[in-house]
């Protein structure tokens, strides 16, 4: 499935632009005069949302119905791990991007030489809450994708525990050979199998990022 790319996709473009949008949210209002408005902008998306109708009318008069993109572009910027990230961009030392700035770096080799390796406990953190978010959300492959292979995996294997159970419950009135395969089978076996499946990409990725939790999401973790 197509889609399932998405997913991967999905959490990559959040780190991406999260990195991107902290970074100059951390600075000053001396540094960056429109500093406050931006922060109150994404402040708002927060506290108001427009609801699940008119999110999908959007997707759908944007062209992006039944498209990887429908699952990447709507939530592509996480403003809660955007906080994260720029509170721990601000409470680093200014002297290292000052001692940059003064070896004649410009603000995109502070940000990727500078900045990135110092927030790479935060970076692992946030990279992986959106990983488990995007693996998580079954509902919108089931609302933007209209074809099952497209569906992302957690969509497919909902559509395939709801068609299990419905087969299941209608296995009384069906020959003896369907019988007996239900004896085998049941519902509680399918989705313990959904579980299953569910849950190994993200146990094989939690291990190499579990270490960078402690100081992940603790500020001012750099002392100089």
């Amino acid at each position: 499935m197509r889609s399932h790319f998405g997913r991967s996709a999905s959490a990559y473009v959040n780190t991406i632009l999260v990195v991107l949008t902290a970074f100059p949210l951390s600075k000053t209002v001396s540094e960056f005069r429109l500093r406050n408005y931006f922060s109150w902008f994404f402040v708002i998306t927060i506290l108001f949302n427009g609801g699940l109708i008119p999110t999908y009318l959007v997707v759908k008069y944007t062209g992006l119905l039944n498209s990887i993109l429908a699952l990447i572009l709507p939530g592509a910027v996480n403003v809660f791990n955007m906080l994260v990230v720029m509170n721990y961009m601000r409470s680093l030392p200014k002297e290292l991007e000052e001692a940059a700035y003064i070896d004649g770096a410009g603000h995109i080799q502070v940000l990727l030489k500078v900045i990135l390796p110092v927030c790479k406990p935060t970076i692992a953190t946030v990279t992986l809450f959106s990983f488990v978010n995007h693996w998580n959300s079954w509902f919108d492959g089931m609302i933007y994708m209209n074809t099952v292979d497209k569906y992302p995996l957690q969509s497919y294997l909902q559509t395939v525990i709801i068609n299990a159970e419905s087969f299941f419950r209608n296995a009384s009135n069906t020959s003896s050979e369907i019988a007996n395969y239900v004896k085998l089978v049941n519902s509680r076996t399918t989705s313990a199998a959904q579980l299953f499946l569910a849950m190994i990409p993200i146990l094989c990725v939690y291990p190499f990022l579990q270490r960078y939790f402690t100081t992940g999401l603790v500020m001012g973790s750099v002392k100089g």
